[in-house]
């Protein structure tokens, strides 16, 4: 298709989000990918629903083959306005209480493992050490 350098704003390609005109953004560049859909392999329903936002995620998700990339080019209908595109920040969930409490939970488990073990073992010696103390010798 060749586009002539024009910059989409992400409102404008917003607007291509259905199997009759579908627009998609991977790598700060718009693809008019609508003649494509009834080709694509995973089926179009997967490329419509990454349409009317950055879908560079969704797409080196799947790990595209070189050839792949290398069909974008057919497609390409002009760059999006990087300012439009709301950046990227990877979410990391502060530790929550059950994570806390687990991780006390851990050691506390730990804990009555190794009493579990230990007492029994404690009981047998002092009861063999009992045995071997109270028992007097047999006279012959």
């Amino acid at each position: 298709m060749g586009g002539d350098g024009k910059v989409y704003t992400l409102a404008e390609v917003s607007q291509h989000t259905t199997a009759q005109d579908c627009w998609i953004v991977i790598d700060g560049k718009v693809y008019d990918v609508t003649k494509f859909l009834d080709d694509h392999p995973g089926g179009d329903e997967v490329i419509l629903t990454s349409t009317g936002k950055d879908a560079t995620d969704d797409f080196e998700d799947v790990g595209h083959s070189s050839t792949a990339k290398a069909m974008l080019d057919e497609y390409y209908v002009g760059d999006i306005d990087t300012a439009a595109v709301p950046a990227k920040t990877k979410f990391v969930p502060p530790p929550s209480p059950k994570q806390t409490e687990s991780d006390q939970s851990k050691s506390s488990d730990f804990l009555v493992k190794i009493l579990q073990f230990l007492v029994p073992l404690l009981i047998l010696g002092l009861a063999l050490g009992i045995r071997s103390y109270t028992k007097t010798p047999s006279s012959s």
